[in-house]
């Protein structure tokens, strides 16, 4: 069965050397998108800040994105090692400012062999 890995990673630095081990796990292709946490936007915004924050108060402060990686794997060896590949770089998980990695089942995937 196919799964989908989805890591979202604190350490901006740490994207290049994270996408290298995944590729030398046997990842074809990863999407990356930046994203931004609650608890990450009220931290630097304090705790008054709205639900739904306007763009211009999100723009007025620093850098505050991850960066969301996924891609769909489909034999467990090569999800063991993308996961095996990720603790090497980011280190333990259990610690503050690593991220969160999550693996889901996928039923169907349609188009992720390419044929010419």
């Amino acid at each position: 069965m196919a799964n989908l890995v989805v890591f979202v990673l604190d350490n901006l630095e740490q994207c290049g050397d994270v996408l290298d081990a995944w590729e030398q796990a046997g990842v074809s292709g990863v999407t990356i998108l930046e994203s931004t946490g609650l608890g990450r936007i009220r931290g630097a915004l304090g705790e008054d800040l709205p639900l739904l924050p306007s763009l211009k108060d999100l723009l007025e402060t620093q850098e505050l994105h991850h960066r969301t990686l996924f891609t769909v794997i489909e034999d467990e060896a090569t999800l063991e090692r993308v996961i095996a590949a990720t603790e090497k770089v980011i280190g333990d998980f259990s610690r503050h400012h690593t991220g969160l990695l999550f693996v889901v089942p996928v039923l169907r995937v349609l188009g992720l062999e390419k044929r010419d």
